[in-house]
């Protein structure tokens, strides 16, 4: 039993000399644990501090293995070494959600080292970029401007027939999205955009011109009186899938997204409005030879929380032969 005694009394002295840098040449301090056996444990170590680093120590393994190793040695006096961080207690990391934010809480076996409290934005962001939350959902507002790209030239329609008021042609979606992600990286992440949009083209014109259906094409007709206002809007049903890559900076802000695909749409409704100088208005629901169906190209560009979008209709607004030969570009900002 002594020999047990003397040869925990060893091992404690080493754990507890490895945790100080250098001991002194005498012994400073001692503690001596007296058992109801009349067992008796003394601990040597250089200063009260050592003493008390044996708290983050499991004393009750150092027990355990020692006396494991005593009936593996002789009789008398024997030291064993061992690495005092292997007796080390474990660290138990507790992650609590409340309802103001996350609790981070370091606990050892009776102490609480650190707390830590983050807002819920700051772990919501954080938990996204972790992919726990990897699948983003919402509406989305998108409000650009309209011009018209001329393709090539028609003897029937001058440009300057149809020429459009650049403040004026307006562009106004809304689109109900999601946005999975395919790919999840450290600093950067790979998602799929996709939407269901409800687009409005406005294409107001200049010169006092006015948007007529007549019997084979599309008429641009001078207005015997002076307008305050003359457009041609059209309203379309759009599906955009852009693949989308995003990079975010060491703490979970994105910082740039970068995005190119394609939509499909189909026209639901057009029709022409003006405005006179006594403020009256006149609409006219009509096709005017425009073409059901919308195809093209979508992009997005995005620096911190500023979104631009652009789009390109790769086919034709009017019907071939009856309309312009022009295709509309659309740029803005989306919310």
């Amino acid at each position: 039993m002594k020999s047990m005694l003397r040869l925990i009394a060893s091992a404690i002295l080493l754990i507890a000399s490895y945790s100080v840098q250098a001991a002194p040449e005498h012994l400073a301090d001692s503690l001596v644990i007296r058992f109801a056996n009349r067992t008796r444990l003394v601990i040597y170590a250089p200063d009260k501090a050592s003493i008390q680093a044996l708290s983050s120590y499991d004393l009750n393994k150092i027990v355990r293995e020692m006396s494991m190793k005593l009936d593996s040695v002789p009789g008398g006096e024997t030291a064993i070494s061992q690495d005092g961080g292997r007796y080390l207690k474990d660290t138990v990391l507790v992650v609590t959600k409340k309802k103001d934010g996350v609790s981070i809480v370091i606990n050892t076996s009776d102490t609480t080292q650190s707390d830590s409290l983050r807002n819920r934005r700051d772990y919501k962001r954080s938990t996204v970029r972790r992919g726990i939350n990897s699948w983003s959902r919402g509406i989305d507002f998108q409000i650009g401007l309209n011009t018209f790209l001329n393709q090539s030239a028609v003897a029937a329609y001058p440009s300057d027939l149809y020429s459009l008021k650049p403040l004026g042609s307006r562009y106004f979606a809304v689109a109900f999205s999601q946005r999975p992600t395919l790919i999840n990286g450290k600093r950067a992440k790979f998602s799929l955009y996709y939407a269901l949009e409800a687009s409005w083209n406005n294409y107001m014109f200049e010169n006092n011109v006015v948007a007529q259906k007549g019997t084979a094409q599309v008429e641009f007709n001078q207005y015997p009186e002076q307008l305050k206002k003359s457009k041609l809007t059209t309203f379309a049903l759009q599906l955009p899938v852009v693949p989308r890559i995003s990079f975010y900076n060491g703490s979970g802000r994105k910082v740039f997204h970068l995005g190119v695909g394609g939509f499909i749409g189909y026209r639901l409704d057009s029709y022409t409005k003006i405005k006179r100088q006594s403020n009256d208005k006149e609409h006219e629901h009509s096709n005017f030879y425009l073409n059901d169906f919308r195809y093209g190209l979508v992009g997005h560009i995005g620096i911190v929380r500023t979104s631009l979008f652009v789009k390109y209709d790769l086919n034709p607004v009017f019907q071939e032969g009856k309309g312009p030969d022009v295709r509309t570009l659309s740029f803005g900002i989306t919310f």
